[in-house]
């Protein structure tokens, strides 16, 4: 089935261009309908998260990302992606992070090995020390 989203995949696709500013209408022309109410309010909806939106797959397909998002104006701009840049969230980011091993690569590499024990309070002073000013 092929998405309502793939007019624009195709048009970044052809564009060829390195970065391309466009505004909401634009998006709505050329996928022939109105974007969801929720584009027009919440940014996180334009963000690069292939898990986000259906649309967010057309532009990661044609190898944008987006950048200068601004829900006042209704617009941002497409950048083309490095052309080994890995899909946010996709196996081949976790892969990618574990080859390049630089700092940012890492974020969230701690997620999920410290368990907090039903009742603990995270807020509680857990001695003496808790006031360094003393």
């Amino acid at each position: 089935m092929k998405s309502k989203y793939a007019p624009l995949e195709a048009h970044l696709r052809d564009s060829g261009r390195a970065r391309l500013s466009m505004t909401f209408e634009d998006i709505e022309r050329l996928i022939g309908v109105r974007l969801p109410p929720a584009a027009f309010r919440h940014r996180a909806l334009w963000s690069n998260n292939a898990g986000n939106w259906v649309m967010t797959k057309a532009w990661l397909a044609a190898g944008y990302r987006t950048e200068k998002v601004d829900m006042e104006k209704r617009a941002l701009v497409f950048r083309k992606a490095a052309p080994d840049a890995p899909v946010p969230g996709s196996a081949s980011e976790a892969s990618a992070a574990e080859r390049t091993g630089s700092l940012a690569d890492i974020f969230g590499a701690l997620k999920d090995t410290v368990t907090i024990s039903p009742g603990a309070s995270l807020t509680d002073p857990t001695g003496d020390d808790w006031n360094a000013a003393r």
